[in-house]
């Protein structure tokens, strides 16, 4: 039986930046998360040397109902701009809860730094996406360190209605030098170039590097995708199930300019890799659930996507 101060070794709330409430998430070994209520918005992942991980903008808005610039945010119930829907949908604007009756998950794990969080449509919400759901989220630090997201859309219309969303875990890896990554697991692969008005194309080149502006969503893309940061010497291992594509975004210089949450130079410290379903919507019919899991890692760069057996970098971690 786990002591109230065992708890809070791994699992504390208390106020961040705002007053906003927002969750610590920390493991013994020194890796800490830093979860928002507002957003249900993961701001950082640090590993046991406190490192930062994720990247959030210097000018970041932590006043709601602007969104946060950074982290992890939600897209749900659109990825991108459709219709009468603000862009990225609105999950990362509205204020989620501590879920009191979450869903049940493995017993065989020895993760102990979790939170479970709840959104529920408004009344004004309805107004706008006329659908009752439930989105419950796990935010996950593991012992060795990774950090886990899953999601849980539940469809609760009570009047028979399916709906359709798109979704996307909008990750900003915090970067030494855009110029210096490359990205591997999505070499040969179609994707739609948001630059050139969704027109699709296929990747070329034996990993994807970076020298101006960049806004695709991949498809069909393995269930791992390896971002090398070749000057710290680190690559994130991005781990996937139940999104099958996968955005690569950076604003680069001019377009960083015009974002007034975003500094001039910061796009050289930022790459959004994002595990998502955009290509092909999620239909719930009532009472059906969704699922989708992320699940990130930071190793040596001495590994690369090829060499990479998830198991076993579970495993040593």
């Amino acid at each position: 039986m786990s002591t109230d101060k065992e708890k809070l070794l791994y699992v504390e709330h208390c106020k961040g930046l705002n007053g906003l409430e927002k969750v610590v998430l920390r493991e013994v070994r020194g890796s800490s998360v830093e979860v928002y209520l507002f957003g249900g918005q993961v701001t950082s992942w640090k590993n046991e040397y406190g490192e930062e991980l994720l990247f959030v903008s210097s000018k970041a808005n932590f006043k709601p109902p602007k969104a946060i610039r950074g982290g992890i945010p939600i897209c749900f119930p659109q990825f991108a701009t459709h219709g009468s829907l603000e862009q990225h949908g609105f999950a990362r604007n509205r204020h989620w809860s501590v879920d009191p009756d979450p869903p049940p998950f493995p017993k065989n794990t020895s993760n102990k730094a979790f939170i479970d969080l709840i959104l529920r449509p408004s009344e004004e919400d309805v107004k706008i996406w006329p659908h009752r759901y439930e989105f419950r989220l796990r935010v996950t630090l593991g012992p060795g360190g990774d950090l886990m997201l899953t999601s849980r859309i539940r469809n609760t219309n009570s009047d028979g209605k399916s709906f359709t969303f798109t979704f996307a875990y909008h990750t900003y890896f915090y970067v030494s030098d855009i110029s210096e990554v490359r990205i591997e697991g999505l070499e040969t692969l179609d994707y739609l170039d948001n630059l050139k008005d969704k027109e699709r194309f296929t990747e070329q080149g034996d990993a994807i590097t970076f020298e101006s502006e960049v806004d695709k969503v991949y498809l069909s893309t393995p269930t791992k995708i390896a971002i090398l940061d070749h000057e710290r010497k680190r690559t994130f291992v991005l781990r996937k199930d139940g999104l099958p594509d996968a955005v690569v975004w950076n604003p680069w210089d001019k377009k960083a300019k015009a974002m007034p949450d975003i500094g001039d130079e910061e796009y050289k410290h930022m790459i959004c890799v994002e595990a998502a379903c955009v290509e092909k919507p999620i239909t719930l019919k009532p009472g059906e659930e969704w699922r989708g899991r992320q699940e990130l890692s930071a190793v040596p760069s001495s590994y690369c996507s090829g060499q990479l057996d998830p198991l076993k970098v579970m495993q040593s971690s």
